[in-house]
């Protein structure tokens, strides 16, 4: 069942104008609504993503349906979307939620960090880890991530140090948004700052995940789409198919789509030297 939002606290930046709203579970959750102005088929993309991210084990925040009501939305009128001029309020209903790292008011949460910190993210292979995701199902987008700090501990006997956390977000433009279709330049799903990519000297450093992804199990699939709210896909049930179909026979392409992007203007893997 779907959690329900009780407070909001702000509206986010970015195309699909998601809200950050506090939930009845005592978490925050940037939400993402389906009357949103990039398709409501990126909710689609968010709840499939999160599932066979899950199955990956690759960092990303934790996901839930949130139940945004009439009364809500009545007592918090500053919910809506800016098409140009015009004011277009959220529609009630079942919303995809993006947990967020702790209390807004507490928690310092960057959505990028200068080259010089690169090295202090702590986690810096799920940068490899969703290149290879994002190559599978097609990320039109360039790879959006989240940091804040956190006590990590590094290895397992020695005591937690602070650090640099990163989680990737935003999913709504694998499969190509609302098109519904793979498209394939090399640039898709790159990190901005290549240095998160530093210690790429071969292929063999996208592993386990190109080997997981190559071998991904069709039941996980299926259990992706089984997820998704049925009014999500109420008259789209055919072209879900099809995608969901193509998803799994795409996948033995990841390596060739992967030792594309050496081939981008500026080449994001640097230190690449074996064949």
């Amino acid at each position: 069942m779907p959690l329900t939002a009780i407070r909001h606290v702000r509206k986010m930046r970015g195309g699909a104008q998601a809200h950050l709203l506090e939930a009845d579970d005592g978490n925050w959750y940037v939400v993402k609504f389906r009357n949103n102005p990039q398709h409501w088929r990126v909710l689609v993309n968010e709840a499939l993503c999160a599932t066979l991210l899950d199955y990956l084990k690759i960092a990303v925040p934790e996901t839930a349906l949130i139940d945004v009501t009439g009364d809500f939305l009545a007592a918090n009128p500053e919910v809506h979307f800016s098409f140009g001029q015009k004011r277009i309020p959220a529609e009630p209903g079942w919303h995809f939620g993006s947990r967020y790292p702790g209390d807004p008011g507490r928690v310092a949460v960057y959505d990028f960090l200068p080259e010089a910190l690169i090295s202090q993210v702590v986690n810096l292979e799920d940068f490899r880890a969703v290149l290879v995701f994002d190559k599978w199902v097609g990320n039109t987008d360039g790879r959006q991530s989240i940091f804040y700090r956190a006590l990590v501990r590094r290895e397992a006997s020695e005591g937690a140090r602070p650090g640099f956390v990163g989680r990737m977000i935003d999913h709504g433009f694998a499969f190509n948004g609302p098109m519904w279709d793979f498209g394939d330049s090399a640039m898709h799903g790159l990190y901005a700052r290549h240095a998160v990519y530093n210690s790429v000297r071969s292929l063999d450093d996208f592993q386990p995940w190109l080997g997981q992804v190559m071998h991904f199990p069709e039941e996980v699939i299926d259990q992706a789409w089984k997820r998704v709210p049925s009014d999500w896909i109420s008259g789209d049930e055919d072209a879900l198919e099809r995608l969901l179909e193509r998803l799994y026979e795409r996948r033995a392409r990841v390596p060739e789509l992967i030792e594309a992007c050496r081939g981008c203007r500026v080449p994001p893997f640097g230190n690449w030297t074996r064949s």
